[in-house]
């Protein structure tokens, strides 16, 4: 897939005075967010994350942002604004960077902290730049100020793009939790300050944008939490995001005051952790965290594991304790807290996790029966308050799927943002703002790029087609030994199949039709091995239809004697 708008024409060139926004990722999924700004022959770039894979793309690792759009405008970039710390925000930093390493990356303190440790494995050395709230940036022909917002994660900014064609103001992800852990509020004022002056267009954040009314606070979790550690008589395995400090610090306050310990499990978990502690946004309470190595020496009611996994990744720590895969086992007794809400998409994963936890004989504790977790994402309440308050010329709803960012429109017009002045747009889909008014003027394409171990863009939808196929339907190998002179097959036909449930012997009746589909094709005329093994494929997979109901992946080989 391209973009889903074959309608569309590439853009035109840009009018002078005018400022372009394309979105590369983010829009009609979560994951991947970025989008970039393009004024005055300069290009700015706001988040660089990646997309996890689901089930219909085996042995994918990561998804990353078309990068085609400005691989030839490399130097035209002045920098890479990064609103937060999460994998869909900055999980693809490194790939742009392998392109053009000079790129300025511009973050919070713990932001920049984590893409450092992040580019470190990839071996990279960035030019980073910190900034806090109620700072301005011009960075080129865009001056940025940073507005502190409230996220799931410490120290997330939005920012006010300005040129000479508008302000663009863009949430990142955010909510308006009241009550935040930290103190740290979204700053509803400088929003109220960007409203006075114009906001010509107003990305925002609409994953929540079906849900009524506010996001509870995360202070709620705290005596939730505090209840599950009080009734639980043996281990306890808490499983969150690898970034998500507040739930992490929530978990070390209730283990202190239950008198347990808590041992960190996964890399990126130990790795996060240890860069927000010592940075201070993360608390640790006196001895409460252990060496997970250490944790076999201690009671099992004195024990806390924190994990990665909360969505039910397969290579993370949870899925494999679930398959009895992992060191650490659970069983009778053992309590689970999946401390996430379900990213769309993954809710298959989750729930094969929760069944394989639960017949372990663990208890497990979800959002769906506990208020275990508050999502970091503004609902539909908190979103009216931001309309009304910024009353936007232009609303592009960002982050999110189709019915997301349809939700967030309706929600603008019922603020009296004008419906044609409301712009739904999808990856790679071209937005210009032209005199106060933005439209959709083209489209780029914006595939899919796979990271597939080492490999980069080189696994292909008709690569995932084709796993996708062995998976589900099969494979079946023919081999032939065709006389040169007549065509005549001297040996074989031989088949062998793989993932069928019935024996190999079953293709024996297959075996007289496919001879003498070989020796007539010969007579006709077709002695190119190429057109011998194709007659072989169409024999095959017709009968394989017919008689057992498949479509497998079928592979001829035909050789000469």
């Amino acid at each position: 897939m391209s973009h889903p708008h074959p309608e569309l024409t590439l853009p035109p060139t840009l009018p002078e005075g005018a400022l372009r926004v394309v979105a590369l990722g983010g829009l009609g999924e979560v994951g991947r967010n970025m989008s970039v700004l393009e004024y005055d022959g300069r290009l700015l770039v706001i988040d660089c994350g990646v997309l996890f894979p689901e089930d219909h793309q085996p042995g994918v690792d990561l998804i990353l942002p078309d990068f085609d759009y400005i691989r030839d405008r490399l130097e035209d970039i002045e920098a890479i604004i990064l609103t937060h710390g999460h994998e869909d925000h900055i999980g693809a930093v490194p790939y742009l960077l392998r392109l053009r390493g000079d790129i300025p990356v511009i973050g919070s303190q713990l932001t920049l902290a984590f893409v450092e440790a992040k580019l470190k494995e990839h071996r990279i050395a960035p030019l980073t730049f910190t900034v806090a709230e109620g700072h301005t940036e011009q960075l080129g022909p865009f001056s940025c100020e940073f507005v502190a917002v409230n996220h799931s994660i410490p120290d997330a900014l939005a920012v006010a793009v300005t040129t000479g064609a508008g302000t663009v103001l863009n949430t990142g992800d955010f909510k308006m939790d009241q009550l935040p852990l930290d103190g740290r509020i979204t700053d509803l004022r400088a929003f109220a300050r960007l409203g006075e002056k114009g906001v010509d267009l107003f990305m925002v954040d609409s994953t929540n944008a079906e849900v009524p009314g506010f996001v509870a606070p995360e202070r709620g979790i705290g005596p939730v939490l505090d209840s599950v550690f009080a009734e639980s008589r043996k281990r306890i395995v808490v499983a969150s995001f690898a970034s998500h400090v507040h739930r992490v610090q929530q978990v070390l306050d209730a283990a202190a005051s239950h008198d347990r310990k808590v041992a960190l499990v996964g890399r990126s978990m130990v790795r996060n952790m240890a860069i927000a502690a010592e940075l201070g946004y993360l608390k640790v309470p006196d001895g409460v965290l252990v060496d997970a190595k250490k944790i076999d020496d201690l009671p099992d009611d004195e024990v806390v594991l924190m994990c990665t996994g909360s969505q039910g990744e397969p290579m993370a720590a949870l899925s494999r304790i679930a398959n009895n895969d992992h060191k650490i086992s659970v069983g009778p007794g053992d309590t689970v807290i999946l401390a996430s809400s379900l990213i769309p998409g993954n809710e298959n994963a989750v729930y094969r996790v929760i069944n394989g936890l639960t017949r372990l004989g663990a208890r497990v504790v979800h959002s769906g029966n506990a208020k275990v977790h508050v999502s970091g994402h503004a609902s539909a309440g908190e979103l009216l308050y931001c309309f009304n308050i910024l009353r936007p010329r232009n609303v592009m709803p960002i982050h999110g799927e189709v019915r997301h960012l349809v939700a967030a429109g309706a929600l603008a017009v019922q603020t009296g943002v004008p419906a044609d002045r409301v712009v739904l747009a999808e990856d790679g889909v071209v937005i210009d703002l032209v005199d106060g008014r933005a439209s959709v003027v083209g489209a780029v394409p914006c595939g899919y790029v796979y990271v597939d171990g080492s490999s980069v863009g080189g696994i292909t939808e008709a690569e995932l087609k084709d796993r996708r196929i062995l998976g589900d339907e099969g494979f079946v190998s023919i081999f032939a030994v065709v006389s040169s002179a007549d065509g005549k097959v001297l040996a074989g036909p031989q088949i062998h199949a793989r993932g069928f449930a019935e024996q190999d012997e079953v293709f024996e009746d297959i075996l007289p039709e496919l001879t003498a589909a070989l020796e007539e094709a010969a007579r006709s005329g077709s002695t190119d091995t190429h057109q011998l093994q194709q007659v072989m494929r169409r024999v095959v997979g017709r009968w394989v239809s017919n008689r057992l109901r498949r479509r497998p992946m079928i592979i001829p080989v035909v050789v000469e004697a």
